[in-house]
């Protein structure tokens, strides 16, 4: 059991595996920390960590500190297993360590037990071993708070949730548009694994989200869901260390408003076909653009999510560009292999629009910088991002961009006029007004004493009342 009269909360958190999850954890963390008087442990995996998970717990302030389960066997797995199916069973395989881990908090002398656990979206299974301690438990939402249990991707019309946009089937994440696909059953144990949480901290906040989030308010009202806490936007600020990035100083040289930014995130990964027509639409728009390439993959949207697509040392993923395609745009674009500092380049004067993925963490990246966006989903969730940020309720999204029936790929001609709408068109102002909305209520929501605050201080009131 948690001790009581604690002096001094102590939370764990558990995100999992992938930057995307680890990175927004370490936000929280610190925030908790550094302004509510908490002590935190973030729990990793050895499994599937990349050099990217690490950085993101490089400078943790103090009262945080990391720790990572040990590695278990995945030998069993087919090489091509979904990366659902890789998290979940790396997440239930560990529960055994995990349980330790926890016991051995509990009876730490120097911390406070543990207060609360806060597992992630993904690893709810792990709500049970905190149940059966009687700490405390909630799920940590890394995305946002849209979510559907439908599994037909042939509806005859679109899921419509309290508060939320409508959905059409084929906008579902992946293993919920087919029973047969052997990833859909994970995906319902996950949904009910959620009824052991006693809350519900999202990365997301009102103006992004506000109808969902009364509506979700209303439901937990009446007793149906846990309540849910809006803590977002949980976005690191851009830090001067990037000065000398080749990217940051290229982006120096160029006019305000004037440059395209184009990245797929740390996982998402195009076919040879699609890098091809991608390159041939930026160079046909006329417009400049900054474009973080990765190596390509003609099996998997999401090959690069675990660094497994990465070549050899010597090798760079520039080279799988057409020939003569970085010389021809030198000057008016620029690519850049496998990294930018995302944050520093969203926030340059000279960025006008982002070609995203819309994986949560870019789109608050996004709206926190106050840059519009070019839809362009792959994998996970991000279609139905897609769909709210296309919409005329969040608007962050000018346009969405999707791939040609017969072949499966983004044309160029779509690319090169997505392009040019979004950066001199209608819709692009439209959506550019939009962002700056939305970057000013990003500030005034993660403001001190602002609405972020605010909620961790009624969450972790909640956790010092069980004490």
């Amino acid at each position: 059991m948690a001790p009581a009269h604690a002096v001094t909360p102590h939370v764990v958190l558990l995100p999992s595996p992938g930057a995307g999850h680890v990175a927004p954890a370490a936000q929280l963390a610190a925030r908790l920390a550094m302004h509510h008087g908490c002590t935190a442990t973030i729990v990793t995996y050895t499994n599937l960590s990349t050099a990217r998970n690490s950085s993101a717990l490089a400078s943790l302030p103090t009262g945080v500190t990391a720790t990572a389960l040990p590695e278990v066997s995945l030998d069993d797995l087919p090489a091509d297993a979904h990366i659902v199916t890789r998290i979940v069973t790396v997440v239930r395989r560990s529960l055994p360590h995990l349980r330790e881990l926890l016991l051995s908090l509990l009876g730490s002398s120097s911390l406070a037990g543990v207060t609360a656990f806060l597992t992630d979206m993904l690893c709810p299974a792990a709500l049970a071993v905190a149940a059966e301690l009687g700490i405390p438990r909630y799920v940590f939402f890394t995305s946002n708070l849209l979510t559907t249990t439908c599994e037909c991707r042939d509806l005859p019309e679109p899921v419509v949730l309290p508060g939320c946009v409508p959905l059409h089937g084929a906008d579902l994440v992946d293993p919920l548009q087919d029973r047969a696909n052997p990833v859909y059953p994970l995906i319902v144990e996950l949904g009910l694994d959620y009824l052991l949480a006693d809350g519900f901290l999202v990365n997301t906040f009102d103006a992004m989200e506000h109808d969902t989030l009364v509506a979700f308010k209303e439901l937990s009202d009446k007793g149906v869901y846990p309540p849910a806490y809006a803590v977002g936007p949980l976005v690191r600020s851009p830090s001067g260390e990037a000065e000398n990035d080749t990217c940051i100083r290229w982006l120096d040289e160029q006019p305000d408003g004037s440059v395209m930014y184009v990245c797929f995130g740390t996982g998402g990964t195009l076919s040879v076909a699609q890098t091809a027509e991608l390159a041939a639409g930026l160079e046909a728009s006329g417009q400049r653009f900054l474009w973080v390439v990765r190596f390509p993959s003609d099996k998997d949207v999401s090959a690069s999510y675990f660094g497994t697509n990465n070549r050899g040392d010597d090798d760079d993923p520039t080279s799988y560009l057409p020939e003569g395609f970085v010389e021809r745009t030198k000057g008016a674009g620029l690519a850049v292999p496998l990294w930018a500092p995302q944050v520093e380049v969203l926030n340059h004067r000279a960025v006008g629009g982002f070609v995203s993925h819309c994986r949560w963490n870019s789109t608050l990246e996004a709206a926190s910088a106050g840059v519009p966006t070019l839809a362009w989903p792959l994998f996970a969730e991000q279609k139905m991002n897609a769909v709210m940020l296309s919409s005329e309720r969040v608007g962050l999204a000018a346009l969405r961009v999707r791939p040609d029936d017969d072949r499966g790929v983004v044309t160029r001609e779509e690319v090169a006029s997505a392009v040019r709408e979004l950066m001199a068109g209608k819709k692009g102002a439209a959506a550019r007004k939009k962002a700056r909305e939305l970057r000013a209520a990003a500030a005034v929501a993660s403001a001190p004493g602002g609405p972020q605050q605010q909620a961790l201080e009624a969450v972790v009131g909640e956790w010092k009342g069980r004490g």
